[in-house]
């Protein structure tokens, strides 16, 4: 089981200790890892800013969240390549906190996520995370990718509205009553920034579209903005306060500093009130955070180990998420998962070990401090296209409407089920529902192919004259709790037409409870027609089963034989 211990292991930084076991680690190496760092470092700082923003808070709080996220789950993960950050995929969970507990109410629920990571890493269930179907996966995600792009249509086409309400359908009838008032100066912008988006990969060049976009986005704006156009940007739409008091514009170009989440604001610009009603408000959002972010980092880990060839810790990365979850927020960062897009250019880029995902966080870290004044240019309506462009490709429309052709049935109910919840309800509910769904219609698949067979005439078999009022019936399939009802009332249907029957069990890998007690209904029924029955061929997990519960055989009515040839054997005599 050596090549599944992966699956298994936990234990801090092992991303870290498996890059240096080996002590090969040298300047060339340290090379490549700076010029990868360095590389999504730079294409970091305007999505970091873009996806706070689209959160509910300002944009200083996203690179926040790039440099101490960024680096502390880089050095305790499990993954090597994995680049952690603000991700698109949150924004449908933190968005509705910030609207309902403030930016406070975020950072602790941020942390309360961070604890169940923990938990989750320490029992083990990383590897529990594979077994969500991509039905509900690419439901999730494709409903979040509707949700972002709705909520970036207020900037993209600058409409004036202070903020939008909370339920989906209100959204859309909001930004509807407000598209007459369209500001095309801002429009302009956002189609101009989204136009270089896309046809920027067909110069193929190595530098990522949304860099170029931003920046000729940014002098577009600036040229209009001189003209007295009012385009809104970073620094027009945020403010920090200066040590003499005075209000700073845009970003404060300050290092991230320590403070006590629960003091940040709340909802009503006044430090929260901590209390247990508070936790426990918040527990619902801290667990759909955790169990997002833990299928987002585990994914992303996946997907590397596909481009790489190397095996992430699923346990170990979900500690380093844990931990960098509860650290972030004492520094004013939000939340943070593993960013498959930036992750994959960290590989594209040469990363070697977690060092380059560390420089990330240090690239950020230098252009919050000395580009600040620059990124207060950046046009709201250019961040509103970038996020659009984000949105559609974390949808994987490929992948879904592939999905749509090709599954059966009831994948496409599940993933109707999840994409629909996910944009009308909330993740929570969409991930539960999905979840649940798939569960039962494959528990009914399974059920259905549960077959009880008559084989009393099988030669092949059947090598012995049966005696006149006894039948062989072959089962195949579990015999769980959906399944073994039905068989069994089958058989119960029939034993007031034959003396006895043998039941081969070769092709039955499990009995549970249901299955036990739907047996115990069927040899009560064989009781009243005294009807004899031996189970023959018990698989180990069946005999244990019975074992446990305490059955013994029944004299005149069960018995049990350890081969089919034992069995007809002991019936050729009757």
């Amino acid at each position: 089981m050596q090549h599944r211990a992966h699956l298994f292991s936990l234990r801090i930084a092992h991303a870290l200790r498996e890059s240096f076991s080996r002590s090969d680690y040298n300047s060339a190496k340290f090379g490549k890892d700076l010029l990868a760092g360095i590389t999504v470092g730079i294409i970091a700082i305007p999505l970091a800013m873009a996806l706070a923003i689209a959160s509910g808070v300002a944009p200083q709080y996203g690179l926040y969240t790039a440099i101490i996220g960024g680096i502390v789950i880089a050095i305790s993960g499990g993954s090597r390549y994995s680049i952690s950050g603000p991700t698109a995929a949150f924004v449908v969970i933190l968005y509705p906190i910030v609207q309902q507990y403030g930016f406070g109410g975020l950072l602790l629920a941020t942390i309360m996520s961070g604890l169940i990571l923990v938990i989750m890493a320490v029992l083990r269930l990383g590897r529990f995370i594979e077994y969500i179907p991509d039905a509900v996966t690419l439901g999730f995600t494709g409903g979040i990718a509707v949700v972002i792009a709705t909520l970036q249509f207020k900037d993209f086409f600058g409409l004036p509205i202070e903020s939008l309400p909370e339920h989906y359908w209100d959204k859309l009838a909001v930004l509807a009553n407000a598209l007459p008032y369209l500001h095309l100066p801002s429009f302009a912008v956002a189609a101009f920034t989204l136009v270089i988006m896309l046809v920027w990969p067909k110069l193929k060049t190595v530098v990522p579209a949304h860099l170029p976009a931003i920046i000729l986005g940014s002098l577009l704006a600036m040229v209009l903005n001189d003209w007295g156009m009012d385009i809104a940007t970073i620094g027009s739409r945020f403010h920090y306060l200066l040590p003499d008091g005075t209000q700073g514009a845009g970003i404060p170009p300050y290092l991230p500093t320590f403070e006590w989440p629960w003091l940040q604001a709340g909802v009503n610009g006044q430090p929260l009130e901590l209390s247990w009603k508070l936790i426990s408000d918040l527990l619902p959002a801290a667990f759909a955070i955790a169990m997002l972010g833990a299928i987002e980092s585990l994914l992303c880990a996946v997907v590397l180990d596909g481009m790489t060839g190397k095996r992430h810790s699923a346990n170990s990365e979900l500690l380093g998420q844990g931990i960098g979850n509860i650290v972030v927020p004492f520094f004013g960062g939000i939340t943070a998962t593993a960013a498959i897009a930036r992750s994959a250019a960290n590989v594209k880029a040469g990363a070697q070990t977690p060092i380059s995902a560390v420089i990330h966080g240090l690239v950020v870290l230098a252009s919050l401090v000395l580009l600040a004044p620059l990124l207060a240019y950046l046009p709201m309506s250019s961040m509103a296209a970038l996020l659009l462009v984000v949105a559609w490709n974390m949808s994987e429309a490929g992948k879904a409407l592939h999905l749509l052709k090709t599954a059966p049935k009831s994948d496409l109910w599940v993933f109707a089920i999840c994409f629909s919840f996910t944009i009308v309800f909330d993740m929570v509910l969409a991930i539960t529902a999905g979840i649940l769904l798939a569960a039962v219609l494959f528990m009914k698949e399974i059920a259905e192919m549960v077959k009880v067979t008559d084989i009393t005439d099988n030669k092949r078999l059947i090598t012995t004259k049966i005696p006149a009022g006894w039948r062989v019936f072959k089962i195949n399939g579990p015999l769980f709790f959906a399944a073994a009802d039905r068989v069994f009332s089958e058989l119960a249907d029939k034993t007031n037409e034959v003396d006895g029957f043998v039941l081969y069990l070769d092709a039955v890998p499990l009995l549970d409870a249901g299955g036990l007690a739907a047996m115990e209904q069927f040899i009560n029924q064989c009781k009243i027609y005294n009807t004899q029955v031996i189970f023959c061929d018990l698989q180990f997990q069946p005999l244990k089963t019975l074992a446990r519960a305490g059955v013994q055989p029944i004299g005149g009515v069960t018995s049990f034989s350890p081969t089919l040839h034992e069995a007809l054997t002991e019936i050729a005599n009757y």
